[in-house]
């Protein structure tokens, strides 16, 4: 039988023989705590599925991932697991009509965050323990059949370490044997079942509501995190963003929250950023702030809490028969994190970071050799996992935007409400959801989502203009460029300098942006602009160029756009002229230099942070690096002393002067600021600023074991361990790097958390040398790796570890070798693969525009 990638065809298979009625899933947990004698620490897991035969045949399977099965019970005929167990698929023949299966196993704690994940706290030894599934990971926990169409009622019971509180979706209580049992769940796929476990620390709240037909709703609410970081925990500012969501998605969905209570964990070593587990959602706890953040790192939070919710009724209530349509919830999602945030909360502004951020993930993913439609094909697992990515999400909630543009806000929400109504508890596809927009907006649905929705890639929209002998527009046109023009709702902003200094708006128009040109006719006879912004107000998804004068006003004037939106979209189409290799990284590096001092989002600040160091590493002309290094570190320390002291500016400012330090000063500056002896104004050096302090001494030889021990002596916990795991394989040292390539390669100890420490500390820009001969290492191992291990490591190792930094043909034509001999690769490799040498060949032709720019 085929192993753990289930495919698509045998799931629709699988879906039309049987029906799940139920599952009853007993877990024993006491294995969690205490020493083990096992190579493999396992707990037991009985499962007991009621299903019914409602097709034809009498013959299929049942998913389980698991080091061994103790009993196998089907209709009351034992079956031999050595028989019917290969070590993912458990086979089962002879179906009657209604049929009870019942599975007695011993599964695996795991230490890759995929299943039931085992994290033990350096801190204070406390044992803590979380299920992470999507998309396929349930059956590593219990017996299932894993595919997303066939839900089902679950009851769980957990018998738990003394001391322990145990969580799952449905309301529970430790009975009179400690034994921790939950109410029966509503009809759910495996995925998003959950278990939590351990002596976290718990705070309760309750929303409270009176819906439309007078009757009261409560909601009790609850949100958890380890003991270690309780003295962190802001629960207040949780549960007032989880109420605002409550409150905004009731007042727009005219469907009440359908699971019951609403428990929210923040737990270790999580792969995601959240998971929307139907009244369990579980969050990594890096959203729990041990120091101080900027404003920016609360609306992540927010928005993230919003998109978990949003997926209660886009996705739990109402989910995607297979993962195709897996942007049925992830767009969804996505979208409504920043409608809500901008419309409930206090992050009124999240639009900007919208089309400053999340924007920019979507304009890379869909200009990668492996883009793919918003509704993709997905032949099995292994494409589902790598498909939540910046299109299934980014450029799905862009588009979504789009259709509230160009069907209208009212018809829009109006469709969502039908949709939870119609088809509650159940699975949808693509059309489902279109002929219900069609009945709402009286639009042509189907044409939209075939240019919108099922093909791939992003169109570039440009303005030409033309002007009379008064300087007035005679014509302006908006040209778009792509493999599939598309048709686009659009605003085309004209703005002009002021005499206070300030780049102003005076005139905008919308236009349907059909074709390869488009005259916006009501923008003729205005006064000539300094700058023409099309995709004004972030209509559309779109990449955005400027004609030569509105380039030139940009060089000039960025800085002086008054509105931030706008301001952010400018900021976003430089660097995609940076990236496509049209404007030289200096070019970039220079405008952030006289620009980014003057930002007052401080979200859109960081992302150009991000950018311009990503500029000087991977897109400036190699000859240049040093100096372009050079001028981001004198910029970010001028800019460091004249930011209002205490200000997230000044935070902001001193991460991004300690990630570009380069300078014998610098470093001095910086151990001056770790010991003491040196102080700016107003910055507050918190535990977590230390370690953005440490870390480029350790990357540049100024920071030894001994001395990064010392820091974690100070910060003796499981970040501070992360931290230190990072800084010691970031040690500029060749026996340093060998052991680091060792422990993430030749062993799998490491759990997850410390395998992605271990790697950004071993990736360092300015170690290229050092670890030049691991690129035909890297080759020459990471088939074997995907083979063995599991599929989220794998992804971190391949894309982690692929020698992007060796920026020169031979790596290229390494990759291409490489490529050429293993057509045969698991597709799902060869796509990360593929993608990291698109990276790196775009890095080239970069390097190349900015090499001509000296």
């Amino acid at each position: 039988m085929p192993g753990e990638n289930l495919s698509r065809d045998e799931a629709h298979e699988r879906a039309a023989l049987l029906s799940v009625d139920g599952y009853e899933v007993v877990l024993d947990l006491r294995s969690a705590v205490g020493d083990s004698a096992e190579a493999v620490r396992t707990f037991r897991s009985e499962t007991t599925i009621r299903f019914r035969r409602t097709g034809e045949g009498t013959s299929t399977f049942v998913d389980l991932i698991a080091p061994s099965v103790t009993a196998v019970t089907l209709n009351g005929r034992s079956l031999d697991p050595a028989v019917v167990f290969d070590g993912s698929r458990i086979a089962l023949d002879g179906l009657a009509d209604e049929n009870t299966l019942v599975v007695d196993a011993q599964c695996a704690y795991s230490r890759t965050g995929e299943g039931m994940h085992r994290f033990v706290d350096p801190e204070d030894g406390e044992v803590y323990l979380y299920t992470q599934y999507e998309p396929a990971d349930a059956r590593r926990v219990y017996a299932d059949f894993e595919q997303p169409d066939l839900k089902a009622p679950y009851r769980f019971s957990v018998t738990a370490p003394e001391g322990w509180t145990v969580w799952s979706n449905g309301a529970g209580e430790q009975d009179a044997e400690g034994v921790w049992r939950f109410a029966e769940t509503a009809p759910i796929s495996t995925y998003i079942t959950c278990v939590v476990a351990g002596p976290y620390h718990y705070v309760t709240d309750t929303y409270k509501r009176t819906l439309a037909d007078g009757t009261e709703l409560e909601i009790p609410l609850g949100a958890m995190c380890r003991k270690g970081l309780a003295k962190h925990f802001d629960a207040d500012d949780v549960f007032l963003i989880t109420k605002q969501g409550f409150d905004f998605f009731h007042d727009n969905f005219d469907y009440p929250y359908p699971f019951g209570k609403y428990d929210q964990a923040f737990v270790p070593e999580y792969n995601l950023g959240a998971m929307e587990n139907p009244g369990m959602v579980t969050f990594r706890e890096e959203y729990i702030y041990r120091g101080k953040v900027t404003q920016a790192a609360y609306e992540r939070r927010a928005n993230v809490i919003l998109h978990e919710m949003a997926h209660m009724w886009f996705g739990d209530l109402v989910t995607m028969v297979w993962w195709d349509d897996l942007w049925l919830k992830e767009s969804f999602a996505d979208f409504m994190g920043s409608f809500s945030l901008a419309e409930a909360t206090r992050f009124t502004n999240s639009w900007v970071t919208f089309a400053n951020n999340r924007k920019a993930w979507a304009y890379r993913a869909d200009q990668l050799p492996s883009t793919h439609p918003i509704t993709a094909d997905i032949r099995d697992l292994e494409d589902a996992k790598l498909n939540f990515d910046g299109i299934t999400y980014a450029k799905g909630a862009s588009v979504l935007k789009q259709l509230v543009a160009y069907a209208g806000r009212d018809a829009f929400l109006e469709g969502a409400r039908r949709y939870f109504k119609r088809h509650a508890y159940g699975n949808t596809r693509l059309a489902d959801l279109l002929a219900i927009l069609e009945e709402t907006s009286g639009r042509d649905m189907k044409t939209w989502a075939k240019s919108w929705l099922q093909t791939s890639g992003v169109n570039t929209l440009t303005p030409a203009v033309t002007y009379d002998a008064e300087g007035r527009i005679t014509e302006l046109a908006v040209v778009q460029e792509g493999d599939e023009l598309r048709p686009h709702r659009a605003a085309v902003g004209l703005y002009r300098l002021t005499p206070d200094g300030s780049l102003t708006r005076y005139a905008r128009a919308e236009a349907d942006i059909t074709g390869a040109r488009t005259v916006v006719a009501d923008l003729a006879g205005e006064e000539k602009p300094d700058l023409v912004l099309v995709n004004d107000d972030d209509l559309t998804y779109c990449k955005v160029r400027f004609d030569e004068g509105s380039l030139a006003t940009l060089r000039a004037h960025l800085g002086d756009i008054a509105d931030p939106l706008a301001r952010a979209l400018c900021w976003s189409a430089l660097w995609n002229l940076t990236r496509d290799g049209l404007m030289p990284a200096r070019d970039f590096v220079s405008v952030v230099l006289a620009f980014a001092g003057r930002e007052t989002d401080i979200g859109v600040l960081q992302m150009v942070h991000a950018w311009a160091k990503s500029a000087v590493t991977h897109y400036a002309a190699p000859e240049w690096r040093e100096e372009g290094g050079r001028l981001l570190a004198e910029g970010a320390l001028r800019e460091l002393r004249v930011a209002e002291p205490g200000s997230e500016h000044q935070l902001t400012w001193a991460r991004f002067f300690a990630a570009t330090a380069s300078s014998e000063a610098d470093f001095q500056l910086l151990e001056g600021l770790l010991d003491g002896t040196a102080k700016i104004d107003g910055l507050d050096v918190d535990q977590e600023l230390r370690w953005s302090l440490l870390s480029p001494l350790a990357v540049h030889g100024r920071a030894d074991e001994t001395r990064i021990g010392e820091e974690l002596t100070r910060d003796d916990t499981a970040t501070g361990k992360r931290h230190q795991v990072r800084c010691l394989a970031s040690r500029p040292s060749a026996a340093v790097k060998a052991q680091a390539w060792a422990q993430v390669v030749e062993s799998d100890t490491l759990s997850n958390a410390l395998v992605e420490a271990t790697i950004a500390g071993f990736v360092q820009p300015s170690q290229r040398e050092l670890i030049a001969p691991y690129a035909e290492k890297y080759f020459a191992v990471i088939e074997r790796l995907w083979a063995e291990r599991s599929i989220q490591i794998g992804m971190d190792i391949v894309r982690g570890l692929f020698p992007g930094l060796q920026d020169d043909e031979a790596t290229l034509a390494a990759t291409d070798a490489w490529l050429s001999a293993h057509e045969s690769a698991a597709p799902a490799l060869r796509r990360l693969v593929l993608e990291s040498r698109d990276d790196l060949a775009r890095a080239l032709r970069a390097q190349d525009c900015d090499r001509l720019a000296a």
